[in-house]
């Protein structure tokens, strides 16, 4: 049966001037031995997921279980970025469905994810780079994704904040910039996702570690949990890094390596910069948020791991990387700098789809690039939950074409990683 949520302009005056407490936003609920669907991973592509099921499939009796809290994974420690400027026609197709479903997100789930189109730039230091970005540029306009072609001072007027050309160690040729990247709240997603789904009966679970994804006959069967077993005919994958070590414990291989991604920001400041900037010659990439930090970002750390702290070495080569294209940037004081544990795939693409063992569907293996898919993910994932087969936007991602060779790596193709 549906919950109900009570936030109208009336609540909202009532709870201000009174100080009642407000109602909260989901439940904390203890498992039911049974759910029809079990997702694991209550980050925005498991909450994502769960609401489509709900909002267009009519299936609520789901359950998304989350080993720690909800949001808490790299939902909540990524740096922010929606785009779809991507060079395949699937990998587009893809990410421009997100692109589109965030811009309607914050009206369907009455809740201001706070989604910013300031556009995405990504820069050009080289003959080479405007070369690749010339066809980058007609890639995705044939894919229907406006692009822009930029000549240097086009990106100088676009962004006065970058340093002057004598002064750069990667001199700017131009850029390519798509109007409707930008960025968006991460927890704001991830909550309102949350609300809607707990809203129409989905239950969500926390504090619950999946110890293994239980099967028979190859079909999937349920799941064990630190809190008793679960049974379930379908089962679904969103658990990021560790995608592949809950594959493993039903018996299926994922060419998954996971490595920390880093990232930090500065104190607030003034606003200076009112879009993303991308720098593959520097491996660093900044923006700035509405709280006014300057965000930035880079390469993964050199080597396989779980870890989501900060690591010096990397941080000091994107510091470097920012401060060689903004060298104001350099009187910035740190705010503070984190990482996240991401799941890499060979090809730097998704893993959408089925397996060899019934019932169990994979979403995993964005890389660097989940929280600019959570939409499309979740919508893609809910499809194939509940009609037993995958779209047509999601079929090329499948974990096949790591036996057909039908790769798309966007790695090389896009020349960027994030």
């Amino acid at each position: 049966m549906p919950r109900r949520n009570t936030y109208s302009a009336a609540a909202l005056l009532r709870h201000g001037l009174t100080g009642q407490p407000w109602p909260a936003n989901w439940g904390y609920p203890d498992p039911k031995s049974r759910y029809d669907v079990v997702i694991i991973g209550a980050g925005g592509h498991g909450l994502a997921t769960a609401y489509y099921l709900a909002a267009t499939h009519g299936i609520t009796d789901v359950c998304v279980i989350e080993r720690g809290w909800l949001g808490g994974g790299n939902t909540g420690r990524n740096t922010t970025i929606v785009r779809s400027n991507y060079f395949y026609p699937q990998s587009v197709a893809l990410y421009d469905l997100s692109v589109r479903l965030y811009e309607d997100l914050s009206r369907d789930l009455n809740y201001n994810i706070m989604f910013s189109q300031r556009g995405v730039l990504t820069l050009a230091h080289t003959r080479h780079d405007e070369e690749m970005q010339a066809r980058w540029s007609n890639a995705l306009q044939i894919s229907g994704v406006k692009a822009e072609q930029l000549s240097e001072a086009e990106v100088r007027e676009r962004v006065p904040l970058l340093g002057p050309q004598e002064a750069l160690r990667h001199p700017i040729r131009g850029g390519l910039f798509q109007p409707a990247g930008g960025i968006a709240r991460h927890d704001a997603v991830a909550w309102a996702y949350a609300r809607q789904a707990h809203a129409m009966g989905v239950d969500i679970v926390q504090r619950c570690d999946v110890e293994a994804i239980t099967t028979a006959k190859g079909e999937v069967t349920g799941v064990r949990t630190s809190r008793g077993d679960i049974i379930a005919e379908r089962v679904v994958i969103c658990a990021s890094a560790h995608s592949g070590l809950l594959a493993e414990t039903a018996g299926v291989s994922l060419p998954i390596t996971t490595y920390t991604l880093q990232a930090a920001v500065t104190e607030p400041l003034q606003p200076v910069l009112d879009t993303v900037v991308m720098s593959s010659a520097t491996g660093a990439y900044l923006s700035q948020s509405d709280k006014g930090e300057l965000v930035m970002g880079g390469a993964l750390d050199l080597y396989p791991s779980f870890s989501q702290r900060a690591s010096l070495p990397t941080l000091e080569g994107v510091m470097a990387g920012v401060i060689d294209l903004f060298p104001t940037a350099s009187r910035a004081r740190m705010l503070r700098s984190w990482g996240g544990s991401v799941d890499v795939v060979y090809d730097s693409s998704p893993i959408l789809g089925g397996c060899a063992v019934e019932g169990l569907i994979l979403n995993c293996g964005w890389g660097t690039g989940g929280f600019k898919a959570i939409p499309a993910g979740g919508a893609l994932t809910a499809e194939h939950v509940a009609t037993g087969r995958p779209s047509e936007i999601a079929r090329p991602f499948g974990l096949d074409r790591f036996t057909t060779g039908a790769f798309l790596d966007e790695g090389a193709a896009s020349g960027i990683a994030h």
